[in-house]
């Protein structure tokens, strides 16, 4: 059989409910369960490719019935080669529910499966299948700083990140006054001193006028950026408050379409782009949307998913960090490789992420098998 004859026979539809390690707070919600979505296509080569998406709480069964009902159908009998072709054929077909978070989500399910199957039929890792630009990325970790914390604990959590080799440390804004977050924030700042890197996340809770205070409030504190200090769709509050600060700006997370990276690349609204694999709606777009921050001298710094983002950051030359949040542990065989502070992308053939298909069958809450 020659490759060009490969056909998608099968698809393998699974959900497992991931709590969190650690208690997670941030300026307006809680994070209570990570829903993964993996889909693995089979195909005529014998060849398979497992892909998938999350939701941190809610929306788990949506993605699920949106694959199922109306991707799924559309995809059996496809050649997998078509990675470009397809995605943009299920984002036309979802055209109604789009752009949005559910709907990129289901998308990146198929996407990541079939740049999974890609890689392993030509027997590459993931990172150089799409460029090989750098074999390491410096880590910082977002496992601590949550907004429940109190100072103390903070500087604990990130003079121990320090001794173990992570290279920075992001921590949540947003208390009720400006005053405890620069407490907050000097008091971390002075315990770790200035060579270690401080980010800092608003999740989308300041009004324009309290995101341009505080971010003068933080002058002097050296961050790396503050994230989400506005909700994702006001790009020119964004823009306003880059115009008023020299602390960096950073956005993404809540995007979910390369569309919407461009708008803000264009208009000045932001220093550094935070695409989400899953929430932008597979590696296709997030390529894409790394490949045209580079054209404008603008890095790319993902959220979450470090397990497979530490491969795309990799791949492309504007990628100075992965933020560290385990969060597949109990669901695979190997961890994502951490040296002296570095992320280290997998050598192995396809995403690099070593499913453990005997504990995903024994958390799974959905387990479907579709074939025509």
């Amino acid at each position: 059989m020659t490759r060009s004859s490969t056909v998608i026979v099968s698809a393998q539809l699974r959900q497992v409910d991931l709590p969190p390690k650690v208690v997670r707070t941030d300026a307006i919600q809680s994070f209570v369960t990570q829903e993964t979505v993996l889909l693995t296509l089979r195909c005529s080569d014998g060849l398979e490719g497992t892909g998938y998406a999350y939701t941190i709480g809610t929306g788990g069964s949506s993605v699920i019935a949106l694959l199922k009902d109306h991707l799924l159908p559309r995809l059996i009998g496809r050649d997998p080669v078509h990675i470009e072709a397809i995605w943009k054929d299920l984002f036309f077909h979802t055209h109604a529910t789009a752009v949005g978070a559910i709907t990129s989500l289901a998308l990146a399910c198929v996407d990541t499966a079939l740049w999974d199957w890609r890689a392993r039929s030509q027997n590459l890792p993931l990172w150089k299948l799409l460029g090989g630009a750098q074999p390491k990325v410096p880590l910082y970790t977002t496992e601590g700083g949550w907004l429940h914390l109190s100072p103390q604990e903070l500087v604990e959590q990130a003079l121990q990140a320090r001794e173990q080799g992570f290279k920075g440390a992001k921590m949540k804004i947003g208390r009720p006054h400006v005053s405890q977050d620069v407490a907050r924030l000097s008091a971390v700042r002075d315990a770790v001193g200035p060579a270690f890197d401080l980010m800092t996340d608003a999740n989308q809770g300041l009004s324009r006028p309290e995101a341009v205070r505080r971010a003068r409030a933080f002058d002097g504190l050296d961050l790396s950026w503050i994230e989400e200090p506005l909700p994702a769709e006001d790009v020119s509050g964004h823009r306003h408050l880059r115009a008023s600060t020299a602390i960096p700006v950073a956005v993404g997370e809540s995007m979910y379409h390369p569309m919407q990276f461009r708008e803000y690349l264009e208009q000045g609204a932001c220093s550094i782009v935070q695409p989400d694999v899953a929430r932008i709606g597979g590696i296709t777009p997030w390529i894409k949307t790394a490949h045209l921050a580079e054209t404008f001298d603008i890095p790319v710094c993902p959220h979450f998913l470090m397990e497979l983002h530490v491969s795309l950051c990799a791949a492309v030359p504007n990628a100075p960090w992965v933020e560290y949040i385990p969060q597949l542990d109990d669901i695979t065989l190997t961890g994502m490789r951490v040296e002296d502070g570095y992320a280290i992308p997998s050598n192995e053939p396809g995403l690099g992420i070593a499913w453990d298909d005997k504990a995903i069958k024994a958390r799974q809450s959905v387990h479907l098998e579709i074939k025509t």
